[in-house]
C-alpha cells in the first residue's frame, strides 16, 4: 500500500489502518528505536536541570510563549 492509496481511503478505513499501525508499533515498544545519541542529549539536559542550569517554565508559560512566537510569525 502506498501513501497515495492511503490518501484515497475513506476516513473510517484510515482510522482502522492507523489503529493497526499503532498496535504494531506498541507491540515492538521494547525494541530500542530511540538512537543512543538522543538518550545522551536527554541525560545531559537532566544533569543541567538537576544542577539548576536549565531554565524551566510551567505549561501555561510555555503555551503563551509558543502562541506569541506563532503570532510574531
Amino acid at each position: 500500500m502506498t501513501t497515495a492509496d492511503i490518501a484515497d481511503l475513506p476516513v473510517a478505513e484510515k482510522l482502522l489502518l492507523m489503529e493497526r499501525l499503532w498496535d504494531a508499533l506498541r507491540a515492538q515498544a521494547d525494541s530500542n528505536v530511540v538512537p543512543a545519541w538522543h538518550n545522551d542529549v536527554l541525560a545531559e539536559r537532566l544533569r543541567r536541570l538537576d544542577a539548576g542550569n536549565e531554565p524551566t517554565s510551567t505549561w501555561a508559560e510555555a503555551k503563551e510563549r509558543i502562541r506569541s512566537q506563532i503570532k510574531a510569525g
